[in-house]
C-alpha cells in the first residue's frame, strides 16, 4: 500500500497549555478541519468524525472512527480508518516558542493505488487551513 508524510509546522500566538487543551477536545475539531462537520460517539480515547465532502452540486457524509492519545501538555496523536482503505496516522507535537506555541503537524497516509494523490491533497488543503484556523481561534488580541 503506498505511504505518504505530509509535514506542516507553525507557530501559535498561544500558550502551550492552551493549544494542547484546544487539540485534546474531540468537539474542537469541528471546523478546525473544513471537512469536520460533527463529532459523535465521544468516548475515553475515541470519538467518531463526519467529514462532509461535496462533489458536483452532491454532498456525501463520510463517519470515520477516530482514535487518539495525548501527553499532557506535550502532544495529541491518532489514527484513522475511513472507508476505502484510507488509513492515516496524526500527531501534532508542541513546544514552546517565544511567540507562543511551535506545533509540528505530520499526517502519515496509507492508500490503496490510484488514491493516493486524491486523499493526499485533500489531506494537504485540510493541513494548511487547520494552521490558521487554530491560530484564529486562540488569537488573544
Amino acid at each position: 500500500m503506498p505511504e505518504k508524510i505530509i509535514r506542516n509546522t507553525f507557530v501559535v500566538a498561544a500558550p502551550v497549555e492552551a493549544v494542547y487543551e484546544h487539540l485534546a477536545r474531540p468537539e474542537n475539531y469541528i471546523g478546525l478541519s473544513p471537512l469536520v462537520v460533527a463529532v459523535e460517539n465521544v468516548q475515553e480515547g475515541s470519538y467518531v468524525a463526519v467529514e462532509r465532502f461535496r462533489f458536483l452540486g452532491l454532498k456525501y457524509d463520510n463517519r470515520i472512527q477516530v482514535r487518539f492519545h495525548t501527553a499532557p501538555g506535550k502532544a495529541v496523536w491518532g489514527d484513522v480508518d475511513s472507508p476505502g482503505r484510507v488509513h492515516m496516522d496524526w500527531r501534532f507535537d508542541l513546544t514552546a516558542d517565544p511567540d507562543g506555541t511551535h506545533v509540528d503537524d505530520e499526517l502519515r497516509l496509507r492508500t490503496p493505488f490510484g488514491l493516493m494523490a486524491f486523499a493526499s491533497g485533500q489531506a494537504r488543503k485540510v493541513q494548511l487551513a487547520r494552521a490558521e484556523i487554530l491560530a484564529d481561534r486562540l488569537r488573544t488580541d
